[in-house]
C-alpha cells in the first residue's frame, strides 16, 4: 500500500494533542454543568431545506448520498450539519413537548463545512455550544448570564490571553436609524468587514452600495471606532449626537452585560465593548459576542454568538434564545501546529510495571490491576527487555514511574516491590495496595502557552 496522502481540512491529532483536546472539553463541560446546562447530542445530518435556509451557505454543505443509489432513487436530501445551531433549532421544535423552558443546553460535537481549508478554517471541526431558549419571551438577564458563563469557561482554558468582545445589534441599528439610514442591514454587513478591509474601502462601499452621505459614513465609522473595557462607551456614543429609542435600549443592554462581566477579567481574559461588531448572521437581534486569541487575530473569532429572538417557530410558538459557540478545533490547532501546547505525556499511564521475564507476567498483571483499582493508570511492559531499556521506553512515552515487582516466591507479598521515579532517580520500596503517586502525576498535564506552571 502506498503512503497515504493527508486530506486537507480534516485534522487528525497525535495522542498528546488529543489528550489536550479532551481535557479542554472536560473543562468546558464542568463549567457548563456547574451553571446548570444539560447535555444534548443531535444527529449528524439534517434535511437540506433546513440546512439551506441561510442561502450563503449552500456551496459549503456536504450532501449524503448512497454510493450505489440508482438514478430513480436519487439522493436522500440530507446533509451534514455545518454548525450546531441549525440542528438545535430543529431539536427544540421536535422535542418541545418534552423540554422544560427556559431550556439550558450544552452540546459538544463535530460539524462539517466544505470551505477552502486555511489556518483557522477546517472541513471537519469540533464545536462546543451553550444556549438558553424560552417560549415566546426570553428575559434579557440571560444575555448577561451567557457572557458570564463563557467568560468563566474561557478563563479556564490553557491558551494565550483571550479577548471577549461585546456589542449589541440594537445599538448599531438604533444609531443608524437615528442617522436616517434606510437599509440598516446592508450598512451593518458592510461595517462588519472593518476587520478585513481598510476603513477607506469600507467608506467607499457604504457610499456605493448603500447610498450613504459623507456625514452618515463619517458617523458610522466614528461609532465603529469606539471600544472600551468598561461602560465608558455610553458617553462616547452620546457625544456623537445621535438619538433613537432603539439606540437607548442597546446602550442600556450592552452596559448591563459589561457590568455583569466585572470581576471575571484576568490576565487570561479581557472583556471589551467593541462597537464595530455586528456578526454576519442575520438572525442576531441583540447582544453579540466574539472572541479573539491574542497573537492569532488573523484566524478570526474562536468563540462567537448572540441573542436571536426567533431561533425557531412552529407557526404558533416562537422560541427566542441566546447562546455562544466555541470553535475548539479553531482554537487549538494553531497552538498544536506551532508546538505551543501539548501534554506532559502521550499516554494516560502513570506507571510502567517492569517485566523481569515472561513467567512473571501474571505477577506484573496483578500489580498493575491493584494500582488501577485505586485509579492509577498502569501498563505492563510489552516484553522482558533489560531494565535499562524498559526505563528508556517509559521515558520516551513520558511515564514518570517504573515499578519493579518482587522476585521469586514472595512476589505476591507487598515485601520486595520497589518503584522508581525515573525523572529524579529516586527508588523506594512500595506496596501495590497502598502506594499512590503525587496528584500532579496521576494524569497527563497540559503544558505550554497559557497554562499555569
Amino acid at each position: 500500500m502506498a503512503k497515504p496522502t493527508p486530506l486537507s481540512g480534516y485534522p487528525e491529532l497525535l495522542p498528546a494533542q488529543r489528550i489536550v483536546e479532551q481535557q479542554v472539553i472536560d473543562r468546558l463541560r464542568r463549567t457548563f454543568e456547574l451553571h446548570g446546562f444539560a447535555p444534548v447530542e443531535t444527529r449528524s445530518v439534517e434535511p437540506l431545506d433546513q440546512l439551506l435556509r441561510k442561502g450563503e451557505i449552500d456551496k459549503e454543505v456536504y450532501v449524503l448520498r448512497r454510493l450505489h443509489a440508482d438514478e430513480a432513487e436519487g439522493d436522500a436530501r440530507v446533509g451534514l450539519h455545518y454548525d450546531l445551531t441549525v440542528p438545535f433549532a430543529r431539536y427544540v421544535l421536535e422535542h418541545a413537548g418534552k423540554l422544560e423552558f427556559p431550556f439550558r443546553r450544552y452540546q459538544i460535537q463535530k460539524a462539517w463545512r466544505g470551505e477552502r481549508p486555511q489556518e483557522g478554517r477546517f472541513r471537519e471541526f469540533t464545536q462546543a455550544d451553550i444556549d438558553v431558549v424560552a417560549r415566546d419571551v426570553l428575559p434579557f438577564h440571560y444575555d448577561v448570564e451567557i457572557a458570564r458563563v463563557i467568560a468563566e469557561a474561557l478563563s479556564a482554558l490553557p491558551v494565550p490571553t483571550l479577548r471577549l468582545q461585546l456589542n449589541n445589534r440594537k445599538l448599531i441599528e438604533g444609531f443608524y436609524r437615528g442617522l436616517g439610514i434606510e437599509d440598516v442591514d446592508a450598512a451593518m454587513r458592510t461595517i462588519d468587514k472593518l476587520d478585513k478591509v481598510p476603513a477607506d474601502t469600507v467608506a467607499a462601499m457604504l457610499a456605493d452600495d448603500t447610498g450613504l452621505s459623507d456625514d452618515q459614513i463619517k458617523q458610522c465609522l466614528a461609532l465603529a471606532e469606539i471600544t472600551a473595557a468598561d461602560t465608558s462607551f455610553v458617553d462616547q456614543v452620546r457625544a456623537l449626537g445621535v438619538t433613537h429609542e432603539l439606540l437607548d435600549e442597546g446602550l442600556r443592554e450592552l452596559a448591563e452585560v459589561m457590568d455583569g462581566c466585572t470581576g471575571l477579567v484576568s490576565e487570561r481574559l479581557e472583556v471589551h465593548a467593541v462597537l464595530r461588531i455586528a456578526r454576519g448572521l442575520d438572525y442576531y437581534t441583540g447582544t453579540v459576542y466574539e472572541t479573539l486569541l491574542t497573537g492569532f487575530e488573523a484566524i478570526g473569532s474562536v468563540c462567537s454568538g448572540g441573542r436571536y429572538d426567533a431561533l425557531a417557530s412552529d407557526g404558533r410558538t416562537t422560541y427566542p434564545g441566546v447562546g455562544i459557540s466555541i470553535g475548539i478545533t479553531r482554537l487549538l490547532m494553531p497552538l498544536f501546529q506551532r508546538d505551543l501546547l501539548t501534554a506532559s505525556r502521550s499516554v494516560p499511564s502513570a506507571v510502567l510495571v517492569a517485566l523481569p521475564d515472561e513467567e512473571s507476567r501474571p505477577v506484573c498483571d496483578r500489580v498493575a490491576q491493584s494500582l488501577r483499582a485505586r485509579g492509577i493508570s498502569s501498563e505492563v511492559a510489552a516484553s522482558p527487555l533489560k531494565y535499562g531499556r524498559q526505563i528508556r521506553y517509559a521515558e520516551r512515552r513520558g511515564i514518570p514511574y517504573v515499578w519493579f515487582p518482587a522476585a521469586g516466591a514472595v512476589a505476591e507479598s507487598p515485601i520486595g516491590h520497589e518503584v522508581k521515579d525515573i525523572r529524579s532517580g529516586d527508588q523506594r520500596p512500595a506496596d501495590p495496595d497502598s502506594w499512590t503517586p503525587p496528584q500532579e502525576d496521576l494524569h497527563p498535564r497540559i503544558v505550554g502557552e497559557g497554562e499555569p506552571s
